[in-house]
């Protein structure tokens, strides 16, 4: 046998020990894959499994509120010095005047946070409120952005401001939000007296 002959045979022995080697090598990395795949999968299976069970145990505790009837009006005393509730979209400029909104929730009567955006059609001469809780300005400052967590007695929440000799007239909007889900929204107007 000559040199080149051996050599030639051995290189194509070691040529087929390699593809032979090959095979089962990419057997192996292929079920490598294969286990480290189900792997991730299980595990992602297995945490998506915990998040659903937790948001689940939370919901089944969290109720929807509900809206049974949402209105916009003005405060009148009466005659026995109590304030009455008068729905209506215009409230007269009068200092001193009460307007608002009240939310009746359907079978809800424990606390509730909720947020209200009042937004004005002019810059007013000044804000204020009477209790500074969570109270914020838009930079703009036609915008007060008010949290408040209330109890809702019978069902009810609400809120009133008060008419101020620096307010402006015009078009107003108020929305109230309650876990950030909208529940009430309300326009209205500040009219000017009439001149006589």
């Amino acid at each position: 046998m000559s040199a080149l002959y051996l050599k030639k045979s051995v290189s194509s022995y070691m040529n087929g020990k390699a593809l032979f080697n090959k095979k089962p090598m990419r057997m192996r990395n292929l079920a490598y894959g294969i286990v480290l795949s189900s792997c991730w999968l299980t595990s992602w299976v297995v945490s998506s499994l915990a998040v659903n069970d937790i948001v689940s145990s939370n919901s089944v505790h969290t109720k929807t509120i509900t809206v049974k009837k949402a209105e916009f009006g003005v405060l009148r005393d009466d005659s026995n010095s109590k304030m009455s509730f008068v729905p209506t979209t215009k409230v007269p400029f009068q200092e001193g005047k009460r307007y608002g909104w009240r939310i009746q929730l359907n079978e809800h009567k424990r606390e509730v946070t909720w947020k209200e955006i009042l937004r004005l059609p002019k810059l007013p001469e000044t804000w204020s409120t009477s209790s500074g809780e969570n109270f914020v300005i838009s930079t703009d400052g036609m915008e007060a952005v008010t949290k408040r967590t209330q109890s809702a007695k019978k069902g009810v929440i609400e809120n009133f401001w008060t008419v101020a000799s620096g307010d402006p007239t015009g078009k107003h909007t108020i929305a109230v939000y309650i876990d950030n889900r909208r529940v009430g929204f309300f326009e209205f107007e500040i009219i000017s007296p009439k001149k006589k």
